[in-house]
C-alpha cells in the first residue's frame, strides 16, 4: 500500500495508534464522568435513594438535549471552547475534548437504564436493615449491575470508535483522517476498505473481551 512511491504503513500504524488513545482516554474520562451522572440520575428519581425531583429533572433535560446532537456538529459547534481548554482546534488532543463531553451524556443514561434495571426488592431489603445510600449503591447497586455495565461500556468504546472516525473530518487525526486523506481525497478505494478492517477488527477484539469480561462477572 502506497501513495505517490510512498508506504502508507507506517502512517496507519500512526493512524491506529492515534484512534487507540482517542477512544482509550475518552472511554476513561467520559465513562468515569458518565458513571456519575448516570449513578445520579439513579439515586435522584422518585422514590429512590436519594429522590429529589428537582434535581432529577434537570439533569434528565440536559442529558435529553445534548445527546440527540449529531457528533459532527457537536464537535464544531464545541471549537471555541476546545480551544480555551487544550490549546488547539485540530489534531487528537482537542478531539478528545468534545468526545469526552459527548461520552458523558451517552453513558450517563446507559447506566441510569442498567440501575433502574435491577430488582427493587434487593435495594429495599438493605435500606429495612438500615443501610445508608452510599453504601447501598457500592455494596450491592452497582456490584450487581457490573456485568450488564461491562456491556454497556463495550458498546460505548464501538460508539466512541466510531465518533472518532467522523473527527478525521476537522483533521482529528486517527484512522477516519487516514481513511479521508489518503483513501477519499485521492479516491483510492483500497486505503478505503483497508482503513475499514481495521476498525472492525478492533470493534471485534474490545467486543470479544467485554463479553468475556460480562460472562465471567455473571457466573459469580
Amino acid at each position: 500500500m502506497s501513495s505517490g512511491g510512498v508506504s502508507l504503513w507506517p502512517v496507519l500504524l500512526d493512524a491506529l495508534w492515534e484512534t487507540l488513545w482517542m477512544v482509550s482516554a475518552t472511554l476513561a474520562i467520559g465513562g468515569f464522568g458518565g458513571l456519575v451522572l448516570g449513578v445520579a440520575l439513579y439515586v435522584t428519581r422518585p422514590g429512590n435513594l436519594m429522590a429529589n425531583r428537582g434535581v432529577h429533572v434537570v439533569l434528565n433535560a440536559v442529558v435529553n438535549t445534548v445527546r440527540p446532537i449529531p457528533f459532527i456538529i457537536f464537535i464544531t459547534a464545541l471549537l471555541p471552547l476546545t480551544v480555551q481548554v487544550t490549546g488547539t482546534s485540530y489534531g487528537t488532543r482537542a478531539v478528545i475534548f468534545p468526545l469526552a463531553l459527548m461520552t458523558v451524556f451517552g453513558t450517563s443514561r446507559i447506566v441510569e437504564q442498567n440501575l433502574v434495571a435491577l430488582d427493587p426488592g434487593v435495594v429495599e431489603a438493605a435500606r429495612a436493615v438500615g443501610a445508608g445510600p452510599f453504601r447501598i449503591l457500592l455494596t450491592i447497586v452497582i456490584p450487581e449491575a457490573l456485568g450488564p455495565l461491562i456491556l454497556g461500556f463495550t458498546f460505548l468504546f464501538v460508539a466512541i470508535t466510531d465518533m472518532s472516525a467522523m473527527a478525521g473530518a476537522v483533521a482529528g487525526g486517527g484512522l477516519g483522517d487516514f481513511a479521508l486523506q489518503y483513501g477519499y481525497q485521492r479516491f483510492d478505494y483500497t486505503v478505503t476498505w483497508l482503513t475499514v478492517a481495521v476498525i472492525i477488527v478492533v470493534v471485534q477484539l474490545a467486543q470479544v473481551l467485554g463479553n468475556t469480561l460480562a460472562r465471567r462477572v455473571l457466573r459469580r
